[in-house]
């Protein structure tokens, strides 16, 4: 319990860096004159507050593990891949963010059936279920992402689908792989009855 405590200490910490970074950033391309930057900053924050407002109104608790694992995918696509341009530093940093992405919302998927299962007194979890369930709230969101890129693209002149359909599906396909592999790595937890979160039933 100390130590998931002291995790979540550095994830505060990492999360305050984020939105400091992020002001720095408004400013700089403020003074350079780049609005789709500067948006891109405020989006930054937006997600960051966001993430922080569902998980209090839920009264959601994320283990460290997987709060740190969000931030950085964040730290990634939002940073590094779009304000400072990484894309065009390391190869097929979209697709590696998009197979990152599958596993991570397999484990939010999982915290969401958890959580609705015990707002049903009458629900008993059911590991097959909740593997199921991961597996195509994982792909969904796969797709939604894709809608979100598509959006910001169209509106605010970002380059985040480099206007290409291939792009687009190859970056769901890289998301199902994902979601199908963690998915297969929680069918056989649940198994052996070791599955994350969840009491496993039969």
């Amino acid at each position: 319990m100390q130590m998931e405590k002291r995790k979540d200490k550095w994830n505060d910490l990492f999360e305050l860096a984020m939105y400091a970074t992020a002001a720095v950033c408004f400013v700089y391309f403020w003074v350079k004159g780049i609005p789709a930057k500067m948006f891109q900053a405020v989006l930054i924050v937006a997600v960051l507050l966001i993430i922080r407002f569902v998980v209090k109104i839920t009264k959601t608790t994320m283990f460290a593990a997987l709060r740190f694992s969000v931030l950085l995918f964040i730290f990634i696509t939002m940073f590094l891949a779009n304000e400072f341009g990484f894309y065009k530093v390391i190869p097929y940093l979209d697709k590696i963010e998009h197979l990152f992405s599958g596993l991570i919302l397999c484990f939010v998927g999982l915290m969401i059936y958890m959580k609705a299962s015990k707002g049903e007194k009458a629900a008993v979890p059911n590991a097959k279920v909740a593997v199921w369930f991961c597996l195509f709230f994982s792909i969904a969101m796969a797709g939604v992402w894709e809608i979100y890129e598509y959006t910001t693209d169209s509106l605010f002149g970002l380059h985040s689908q480099n206007g290409s359909l291939v792009d687009t599906m190859t970056d769901i396909i890289c998301g199902t792989i994902s979601a199908i592999l963690t998915s297969i790595y929680l069918a056989f937890k649940a198994k052996q009855r070791k599955m994350p979160l969840i009491d496993v039933q039969s």
